[in-house]
């Protein structure tokens, strides 16, 4: 990861709750790690829904910027450049206001499905 584990955290999951926000987005594609939490929080009354923060990867890009790569499944009859475009804004003013440095961001976003 680009800033360390803890700050990435943040970051992630700052961006996946903007994107989770924008019209036309269903939800953030889970990865493997959140199906399996599922189903283990279903025999679990105790346990606390988590973000899906599998949607949403850190990288370091050059000259010391980050990009971040967002997956969501966008809702049937919304147009997918409108939501991708949508989702793209949402997410680099979330990790522009997560971050401390100013430092260049680059989202790529992937609509994975639509329901």
């Amino acid at each position: 990861m680009v800033t360390g584990a803890q700050d990435d955290r943040g970051l992630v999951e700052a961006v996946a709750a903007a994107v989770g926000e924008v019209p036309g987005v269903a939800f953030l594609r889970p990865g493997l790690a959140e199906r399996l939490r599922a189903a283990a929080s279903a025999r679990r009354v105790d346990s606390a829904p988590t973000a899906p923060t599998s949607a949403v990867r850190v990288r370091g890009a050059s000259g010391g910027g980050i990009t971040l790569e967002v997956f969501v499944v966008a809702h049937r009859g919304r147009r997918a450049l409108d939501v991708t475009r949508a989702v793209r804004e949402a997410a680099t003013r979330a990790a522009r206001a997560a971050l401390s440095a100013r430092v260049p961001v680059h989202v790529s976003v992937t609509v994975s499905g639509i329901v």
